[in-house]
């Protein structure tokens, strides 16, 4: 493990997604699943999360599109937050969603908006 690539990873990591919930992955993370999460971490956000080419915004803009694409519920709630924390708007996750609905299925894209929805009482957005 790139030790370097893991820290930085982290701090991104939990920038985005929230400590709490980073720091409970981590410390839960047994011997099956802890490579798992060494990986996400070091290559996922220590990598390409820090990468120059895009902004954190457009990186959660794109997350969000692909999580629908992919139907992965669970992951989409988490990156709506991580993108509400990265700047992007709730008109702006609508607009998203609207278009993933064209490209990617209406269930998909409903489903979207539903877990959203979730994220957004949750949040007071």
């Amino acid at each position: 493990m790139n030790q370097d690539l893991f820290d930085r990873g982290l701090a991104t990591r939990r920038e985005v997604l929230g400590a709490e919930y980073v720091d409970a992955a981590i410390q839960n993370a047994d011997d099956f699943n802890r490579p798992m999460q060494e990986v996400v971490t070091q290559y996922a956000w220590g990598d390409i999360w820090n990468r120059p080419g895009l902004d954190r915004k457009t990186r959660s803009l794109l997350n969000l599109a692909m999580l629908t694409a992919l139907n992965r519920p669970h992951e989409l709630k988490l990156h709506v937050r991580g993108a509400l924390r990265n700047g992007v708007t709730k008109d702006e996750i609508q607009e998203v969603f609207l278009q993933t609905a064209i490209y990617c299925g209406m269930p998909a894209a409903i489903d979207s908006f539903r877990g959203a929805k979730e994220v957004f009482k949750e949040m007071g957005v």
